[in-house]
């Protein structure tokens, strides 16, 4: 008999067959409009469930995070497992975007190309306007939690959350039943998530369905080399990760890939690593990972260490300057690496994230940023694969910080 765990993923899988059967269907025997019509309408089965699990992110990342420094202590504890966290997702972070701009340059996928834009990408330039470090603060502090809260800002949440439990952690008993408040309330919300989690075969059965209706598999064939390549560069990156895993947890590797496969499914399917992060937290601490790690180290990673996405944004931005014959030199590439490294940081949490930090760094470097609408139709095929690698990136992170602090049991 499989178990409750193993039959959500197996029904996950089905509904993402099912999803590209019907999908199919629809692109062959439907016209445009009618097309869109009901992509539009099966998209509402994705919105529930993304919105089930957002409605929790909040409450969980507060919850979690202020016992889990509480837990911890004292400041130089937090401090020294903040600074192996962020050692961590910078190196990864850095490895994940000189991966994508040597396999651009190697493999040249844009050159001799000859694309026209079939996309509006004007909504995704009309977020990079003013991209400045006024805005870049804005992100990442926030003004009101309520407000971060509402419209769930992981990052600000996690900079208040972290005043907030270094201040219940320095007055010691007088805190003590705010945090038993927010440990209960931390555990009613993980039951939640797995109620929620039923909704998921749903959500992507809807959003395969949706995306395959309105683009057809021949998309997939148009940016063939592109996409190829680009998940090519995904699998030398996984290699890279769980090589790095392997290194530092050994066989137990085997057991972290099995634990955290559902929630890799779900993030694969609905293009949202975001979806997960609930199902992410509760699958690391039955591996082994401490509550007090897994709820500090988790959030930070979904702001600092989203590795498909780091090397997505090098390998979008040199193809689409490629595409428009723009020689960029080495130097050049360097500096546009740097700049995606810093500016990704402070825009988490936006919607299409990549590409609005892709546009906004092509503008900086003379490349047209209207060349994102060359690579919308396929940019749900490309963030497919970039967030299943943020969950799998976040997890191998999450768990060698673990073993680091002696905090990984069995």
């Amino acid at each position: 008999m499989l178990s409750r765990n193993n039959r959500l993923t197996l029904y996950i899988l089905l509904a993402m067959a099912l999803g590209i059967a019907v999908g199919y269907g629809m692109n062959l025997n439907m016209e445009e409009a009618a097309r869109k019509g009901v992509a539009d309408n099966l998209k509402i089965l994705t919105d529930i469930f993304l919105r089930l699990v957002k409605m929790i992110i909040a409450p969980l990342v507060f919850s979690t995070l202020v016992v889990g420094i509480a837990k911890l202590g004292d400041m130089k504890t937090v401090g020294r497992v903040g600074g192996r966290a962020l050692l961590w997702f910078m190196s990864a972070s850095l490895i994940s975007l000189l991966l994508g701009m040597v396999l651009v340059n190697l493999l040249e996928p844009g050159v001799g190309l000859k694309l026209t834009a079939s996309g509006d990408a004007s909504d995704v330039i009309g977020k990079t306007q003013g991209f400045t470090l006024k805005q870049f603060i804005e992100h990442v502090f926030p003004k009101s939690i309520i407000e971060a809260m509402a419209v769930n800002e992981v990052l600000q949440i996690v900079v208040f959350s972290i005043f907030f439990g270094v201040a219940c952690a320095s007055i010691g008993d007088y805190a003590k039943p705010v945090v038993y408040l927010l440990e209960s309330v931390a555990h009613v919300i993980l039951k939640m998530v797995t109620y929620v989690m039923n909704f998921a075969p749903l959500g992507v059965f809807g959003a395969v369905a949706a995306v395959i209706a309105i683009h057809g598999l021949g998309v997939l064939s148009t940016y063939a080399i592109y996409i190829g390549q680009f998940y090519l560069g995904l699998a030398v990156l996984w290699a890279l990760l769980l090589g790095a895993g392997f290194l530092f947890l050994g066989q137990r590797m085997k057991e972290l890939m099995r634990r955290i496969l559902q929630p890799i499914t779900i993030a694969f399917s609905t293009t949202s690593s975001e979806a997960v992060m609930p199902k992410l937290m509760e699958e690391l601490e039955r591996f082994g990972c401490k509550d007090k790690v897994v709820s500090f180290v988790l959030p930070l990673g979904y702001s600092f260490n989203l590795d498909g996405s780091m090397m997505y944004m090098t390998f979008a931005s040199l193809f689409i300057a490629q595409v428009y014959g723009i020689h960029l030199d080495v130097g050049t590439q360097i500096t546009m690496l740097l700049t995606l490294m810093l500016t990704s940081k402070g825009i988490a949490g936006v919607p299409r994230a990549s590409l609005v930090v892709v546009a906004a760094t092509l503008g900086m470097f003379g490349v047209p940023v209207e060349g994102i609408a060359l690579i919308l139709p396929i940019d749900h095929f490309c963030d497919m694969g970039r967030s299943a690698t943020n969950v799998v990136g976040n997890a191998i992170a999450t768990s060698v910080v673990s073993k680091w602090e002696g905090e990984l049991g069995h």
